[in-house]
């Protein structure tokens, strides 16, 4: 039974009574394990519920979400990966640190500032083991070869410095640093160098050799960065490794966990980010292209996941999050996928990189049997960085003011008692560092064009003409396609006096004021 999918086999379970249904609705154990799988440039369309004129076939996905509750208008607080991991450990808005845009590098040194609590450092103190395994991306402190150029400390390294840190030494101020009991995984992107398995805080194989791979399987002219590489390392291995050590996470902890020790497993995906690289036995079988082949092996691997937590009797105790930290990446070949018949977005304008909501908004599924009612839908405007404050909420710990200052729990609307919205308004933030705010059905934008890499572009905008701010009811809306700021400047100047004061408070929630750890520019080339 253990090799039938985690759906089939739950259902089975309670036929066979040995889960029973008032089991299922009773409480569950008020410290849950917890599962936080994060893909990488996953768009909100690519998964079928979300999306079901969508070509990509997402079973485990679609099966996830009619065992719990689908949101419909949830965010990342950037439109890039970087950023968006800082937010979701941290509960604090990525523009608050000092990466101001785009993302750091895999050689970059630590992102998370020194004493920050993270939801893992939370967790921990709550009684959980924690685990990372898969892309991290906040930086890490690796032993520098004296000499060399140091490595980028705000954005990705260049070629000259790809050899400037000693990979034989161990690793500094990594996920074993910021409340995790295991790391198992890569320093950054796929895409960028080391190509290494860390474990901990050292390197499994010493990069001895030199490698580049394919940017999109069978594709061979463009490659991603050549730098230092394990001898036996290749990109799409990555994902099989990453999911058999997570299915292996899960068996060894199933016994304490069962006994009432939980578990807090981050599971942040390499896919289907670039390299674009399905293993063989998914190449093809979508039917579209490479990138539509390494979507449904993401969804393979979600469904190893669920059937790993089913086959060791944790399902019905086990909260699931699915997601992924910002829209899908031009590099899947947005426009032969729409060609096809497949809309990478859904309705949403823009993708990777971009302020409008193709760029943050992303699918976000919560499975929590006994709590959350199965095949549920939520409207409420929701982020990555709430997660803190829900576990803060599940264990009953209160923050202190200097942690979580843009979080907010989302328990009561998984539990179904929440009547009204929750969050006041919302910050998005492009790969540029431009601002966008979202409050009820208004999103105003501080910028004239995508803040990233759709057309038109800022530079472009400004040469059309178009206005310097953009306002859209999405409610009406959803595609973000007539800008109303002309129309509407009493709401124009009501978010941006939002905005302004969550900047100069440090917080967006209620607490002491804090201290950003740079001035922040919210307009980039000057108010207009």
């Amino acid at each position: 039974m253990s090799r039938l999918p985690a759906d089939v086999r739950l259902a089975l379970l309670l036929v066979l009574g040995v889960v029973s249904a008032p089991e299922l609705r009773s409480a569950p154990n008020p410290r849950p394990n917890i599962v936080v799988v994060l893909c990488d440039d996953l768009g909100y369309g690519d998964i079928k519920c979300n999306n079901p004129r969508g070509k990509i076939a997402t079973p485990h996905a679609d099966s996830l979400a009619a065992q719990g509750m689908r949101f419909t208008d949830a965010h990342t607080t950037s439109s890039v990966c970087t950023p968006t991991r800082y937010s979701l450990m941290t509960g604090r808005y990525n523009w608050r640190s000092r990466l101001q845009k785009g993302v750091l590098g895999g050689l970059s040194p630590h992102l998370i500032e020194p004493g920050r609590l993270t939801v893992a450092a939370l967790l921990k103190r709550y009684g959980y083991h924690t685990a990372c395994i898969g892309k991290w991306h906040l930086g890490m402190d690796w032993a520098k070869v004296e000499g060399k150029p140091e490595p980028e400390r705000n954005a990705i390294e260049t070629a000259e410095q790809h050899w400037s840190v000693d990979f034989a030494r161990p690793i500094a101020n990594g996920p074993a640093n910021l409340g995790f009991d295991y790391f198992f995984g890569i320093s950054a992107s796929l895409d960028m160098v080391p190509y290494t398995f860390i474990e901990n805080d050292r390197v499994v194989a010493i990069p001895t050799v030199e490698k580049a791979f394919p940017m999109v399987a069978g594709k061979p002219s463009r490659t991603t960065r050549c730098g230092p590489a394990a001898p036996e390392f290749e990109a799409e291995a990555v994902l099989p490794s990453l999911a058999r050590a997570a299915v292996d996470y899960i068996g060894k902890r199933a016994a304490e966990a069962r006994a009432g020790t939980p578990f807090f497993l981050y599971f942040p995906l390499n896919a289907p980010h670039t390299p674009i690289a399905p293993s063989s036995e998914w190449r093809g079988k979508s039917g579209l292209n490479p990138y539509a082949d390494f979507v449904m092996q993401t969804d393979a691997v979600l469904g190893q996941i669920l059937e790993a937590l089913a086959g060791h009797e944790l399902a019905a105790t086990t909260l699931v999050v699915f997601t992924s930290d910002n829209g899908c990446s031009p590099e899947a070949d947005i426009a032969s996928l729409r060609a096809s018949g497949h809309d990478v977005s859904g309705p949403l304008r823009g993708h990777k990189a971009d302020i409008w909501d193709g760029g943050h908004r992303v699918p976000f599924i919560v499975r929590w049997p006994g709590v959350v009612r199965p095949g549920t839908t939520c409207d409420q405007v929701v982020s990555l960085v709430d997660l803190m404050a829900t576990c803060a909420d599940i264990v009953g710990a209160t923050l202190p003011d200097e942690a979580g200052e843009d979080s907010v729990s989302m328990l009561s609307i998984l539990r179904g008692k929440a009547d009204t919205p929750l969050r006041e308004a919302l910050v998005h933030h492009s790969i540029h560092g431009n601002f966008a705010l979202r409050q009820g059905q208004w999103k105003l934008a501080l910028c004239p064009g995508s803040g990233g890499w759709s057309r038109p572009g800022d530079a472009e905008a400004a040469k059309l003409g178009l206005p310097a701010v953009q306002l859209y009811d999405m409610a009406a809306d959803r595609g973000e396609q007539t800008n109303v700021a002309a129309e509407r400047p009493e709401i124009v100047d009501r978010l941006t006096r939002v905005l302004e004061k969550y900047v100069r408070d440090g917080r967006s929630t209620p607490g002491a004021p804090q201290r950003n750890d740079t001035t922040i520019d919210l307009w980039k080339s000057g108010k207009p």
